[in-house]
């Protein structure tokens, strides 16, 4: 391995502050050069050295008691910093009660050391009408930002489980409610910003929220950085979600989320995300660490991934999804070390083709996932649950298995394409059981396309080997590959399945057994340097 990066130099890269970036009260984000990020990999914002003027909410009436509700003081102070040209809206020292909050164009909220923003529990406090808003939100606003040494705390739980009370006393309208998992859909965002520009996260604490943390939908110019977000307070509560935006800049960031770590999503046919950045940030998830989809109708292009630590993570340390007809290609991911993980890697291409969660009409529409390198990978997969200890845990499967191969899936007329994976070094537990769960290889006709269904690395069931599943790829180089079991597992490291030009070079597979370790069947144009004693074809 080119690159072991132990969980101590991790963390300390998520603590880092990138080269460049100007912290504190007299800086605001200036726009970013659309090449500074896909193209140079500077990871470097301009920012303006001005002095912008400082609005403190205590100066219009509120109260950091931790019980008086403060919403129309923090709205007036951010209202009176847009109408005269923006500022900076200062959370002093204390804990201060809000309900919903909107920035407006050229205002930024700063909490200094020891303040905290608290959300009101009363879930009314986030109602407009019949409207949900957010616990801070930003439409169509320009030069904003979220900056400070102190915590923003959602309370979500508190606030999830009161609105399902109300729902239940009939006080609450939602005609979607979910029954099967209890839980209301009509949950408020800790941030939600849509069609922004310009945006500056740092240095702040967010934690607790009732569903998301960071909500940023179809936004431009936005740089995240050195921001902890601790979101173990209920379900879906994802860390950061990036959806259908560009130019964005992810870094230094610890992230712990009951849901995924990061994930991209693609909510709108005619939107995608483009030219995303994301490095040295610390992530721990009972779903999956890094995360592109599920939904993805538009899709995701030229991304770069590096310097990952993931620990304790329920699922996949990387998983790349197009599902809804969307495009994902141009992504470069590299110097991932993934301690305690459910899978390393599962990039799937479907036809689910959903939309604001009802399958659309689009019938025949497939994307398209292409052009991906992986390097530097370095994992480790346990054989209990990884997030065990934790409290809000990945849902326990309805069905006996094994444990679960990395996987890379299209369908059978329309293939991932061009995958590289090089210098990656997985280490599994083993201790499969014939009698627990068993797929051999000859029936590799019985392991289902399941093009349709919602895209996990459980959702084909029990597979035929322990390492690696591939099936309709076309183009895919792997080179340096060094996969171990623990302890004996009785099925083959590697199975291939209608595979068009496949390179595998400097093969390490370390078990017991001395039978084959790669299954091949419907695999064209191979190019090896594999023992032939090591290799069996299959019909």
């Amino acid at each position: 391995m080119k690159h072991k990066m132990n969980r101590r130099e991790a963390l300390k890269l998520g603590g880092q502050v990138a080269a460049g970036t100007v912290t504190g009260l007299s800086y605001l984000p200036e726009l970013i050069s659309s090449q500074s990020l896909a193209l140079n990999r500077s990871n470097k914002i301009r920012i303006s050295k001005s002095s912008p003027k400082k609005y403190i909410v205590t100066d219009y009436g509120a109260v950091g008691d931790g019980t008086t509700l403060n919403t129309k003081a923090i709205q007036r102070t951010i209202d009176a910093a847009a109408s005269s040209d923006g500022g900076l809206v200062v959370i002093p020292e204390g804990r201060f009660l809000s309900g919903s909050i909107s920035l407006k164009t050229g205002v930024s909220l700063y909490l200094n050391f020891n303040a905290v923003l608290l959300g009101s529990t009363n879930p009314f406090d986030y109602l407009s009408g019949n409207t949900l808003n957010h616990f801070i939100n930003a439409e169509n606003a320009k030069n904003i930002g979220i900056l400070g040494k102190g915590i923003i705390d959602g309370q979500g739980r508190d606030v999830a489980l009161n609105i399902v009370d109300l729902y239940y006393t009939g006080d609450w309208k939602e005609p979607n409610y979910n029954y099967r998992r209890n839980r209301s859909n009509k949950r408020p965002h800790l941030l939600k910003l849509l069609n922004c520009e310009n945006i500056l996260i740092e240095e702040i604490t967010v934690k607790n929220p009732a569903f998301w943390v960071l909500d940023l939908e179809r936004c431009n110019q936005l740089k995240i950085d050195n921001v902890t977000i601790d979101s173990d307070a209920y379900w879906n509560n994802d860390g950061i979600d990036i959806v259908d935006c560009q130019n964005v800049s992810i870094t230094n960031c610890t992230v712990n989320s009951a849901d995924d770590g990061i994930c991209l999503k693609s909510h709108h046919p005619d939107h995608i995300n483009d030219n995303i950045y994301i490095a040295n940030c610390t992530i721990r998830s009972s779903a999956s660490a890094i995360k592109f989809g599920t939904r993805s109708d538009g899709g995701f292009k030229n991304v770069k991934i590096e310097n990952i630590f993931v620990y304790d993570t329920y699922r996949s340390s990387i998983a790349l999804e197009s599902v809804d007809g969307g495009v994902l290609e141009n992504i470069e991911i590299s110097n991932i070390k993934a301690n305690n993980t459910g899978n390393a890697i599962f990039i799937k291409l479907g036809q689910r083709n959903q939309q604001d969660g009802e399958v659309t009409n689009k019938a025949n529409k497939v994307g398209t996932v292409k052009n991906i390198t992986i390097k530097n990978m370095d994992v480790q997969v346990p054989f209990d649950a990884p997030d065990k200890k934790y409290d809000i845990r990945g849902p326990k499967l309805p069905f006996f298995h094994n444990i679960f191969p990395a996987s890379i899936t299209g369908m059978p007329e329309h293939c991932v394409e061009n995958v590289t994976l090089e210098d990656i070094n997985i280490i599994y537990p083993g201790r499969a059981n014939k009698g627990y769960a068993y797929m051999p290889v000859h029936r590799l006709d019985d392991v289902p396309e399941n093009e349709s269904s919602y895209p996990e690395f459980s959702m084909f069931g029990e597979l035929p080997c322990w390492g690696l599943f591939v099936r309709h790829v076309k183009g895919l180089s792997m080179k340096n590959i060094d996969l171990k079991v623990r302890e004996y597992d009785y099925r083959p490291a590697f199975v291939f399945d209608n595979v068009n030009d496949l390179e595998l070079k400097r093969f390490r597979v370390k078990d017991v057994k001395e039978t084959e370790s790669v299954i091949l069947r419907n695999v064209v144009n191979l190019d090896t340097d594999v023992d032939k004693k090591k290799i069996k074809r299959v019909k």
